[in-house]
């Protein structure tokens, strides 16, 4: 393919599982040709704001805003500005799609992609969306329609989207994260941990902030006297929120009831998630769109916990994509604190079970998506 110089707006936002994918999708554009042209379009206030900057990349900020899914009279009042905020934000998208003259504009979801994406179909340039989700989001669904092109990660997305217009991509992941760990990286990982490499390692991850249900399971697996489980070694990853607390208590364990906790490692946050997943022989984790791409990638053994507090409960589609096809388990998060860490042990003692769950992710792994984004762009173009 020709990868001709060219200018292209990214928009979207809200959240890392928006954010992350719409930079993979830029650096791959800058990656194929180095003179296009990118700027990104986001919320103002929200975390895309400081994110896209951090990666080299110019944003400017609308003042769109959701609709609030609480009723109080802060949300009330938010929600009768929401109309006008729209407004102002579409023409300020026009006035932004004027002055930068894109080729192509791409939308990741959130509600801040709406207005830009909105006006540039209206204005017939081209545009494509990205779904990271096994359930569409609203803005995503809204803009179906009218774009040229939706990229998607998961199968049967047609009862969102035209079908003639769906193309499988997967989702834009890291690349330390996008191939299944050799024994050497094993190794390497094991030391760089101080795991005891005769044990089975469990890693369990709630999110860079952390996620109170899973750390609400294990501080409850401890009080019941499981210890660790004797010959499971644990790399716990409780966010920084929750890390103050849980020192407390690890500290209260070992020194009033003397209890050797040696075999589980918190940590507020993991900046080496390539030697964690290649570390562990069983992952428990949320089902956000990325956390399930990069542990298909990864052809990890899996134990999902999807969020509740999410739009359309679409951490439960992603999950249960994987979960139909044997590739994944799933635990509710209302039963979590009862039931997780016990399935978790049971599955590390399964060594053949766990080989088919990792197998059966690793076929599901869409590991070209920034690529076959990227192309799709240039051909609607």
């Amino acid at each position: 393919m020709n990868y001709k110089p060219i200018r292209a707006i990214v928009s979207g936002g809200g959240t890392g599982g928006h954010i992350f994918p719409a930079i993979s999708i830029a650096n791959k554009l800058k990656e194929v040709q180095s003179d296009t042209e990118i700027l990104f379009v986001g919320a103002e206030g929200k975390m895309e704001m400081e994110k896209v900057p951090a990666a080299g990349y110019k944003i400017v900020g609308l003042p769109i805003v959701g609709m609030q899914r609480q009723l109080t009279l802060h949300n009330i009042i938010n929600d009768i500005q929401v109309p006008f905020k729209v407004l102002k934000s579409i023409r300020m998208a026009r006035k932004i799609l004027k002055e930068f003259k894109p080729d192509v504009v791409i939308g990741v979801g959130g509600y801040a992609s709406a207005p830009l994406l909105w006006a540039a179909t209206g204005m017939k340039i081209p545009a494509l969306i990205q779904e990271q989700n096994g359930f569409a989001g609203v803005t995503n669904k809204l803009l179906g329609k009218r774009v040229q092109s939706i990229c998607v990660a998961y199968e049967g997305m047609e009862r969102f989207f035209p079908a003639d217009r769906i193309v499988l991509s997967g989702n834009p992941i890291r690349k330390e994260v996008s191939l299944p760990p050799t024994p050497e990286m094993k190794e390497e990982a094991i030391k760089h941990f101080g795991l005891d490499p005769a044990r089975k390692h469990l890693f369990i991850v709630g999110g860079s902030l952390g996620s109170g249900t899973l750390n609400k399971s294990m501080k409850q697996w401890i009080l019941k006297g499981c210890l660790g489980g004797g010959d499971i070694d644990i790399i716990w990853q409780c966010g920084k929120y929750y890390k103050a607390g849980i020192d407390e208590f690890m500290k209260a364990k070992r020194e009033n009831e003397g209890l050797h906790l040696g075999n589980i490692q918190h940590y507020d946050f993991i900046s080496r998630m390539d030697l964690a997943y290649a570390a562990a022989d069983l992952v428990i984790s949320r089902s956000g769109a990325s956390s399930v791409s990069e542990l298909c990638a990864m052809g990890k053994a899996v134990v999902f916990v999807p969020s509740p507090n999410v739009a359309e409960d679409h951490q439960t589609h992603n999950a249960m994509a994987l979960v139909r096809k044997d590739a994944a388990v799933i635990v509710k998060d209302a039963d979590a604190v009862d039931t997780l860490l016990p399935t978790a042990i049971g599955l590390l003692h399964d060594d053949a079970r766990r080989e088919t769950l990792g197998k059966n992710a690793l076929g599901m792994a869409l590991r070209e998506a920034a690529q076959v984004i990227c192309d799709e762009v240039y051909r609607i173009i």
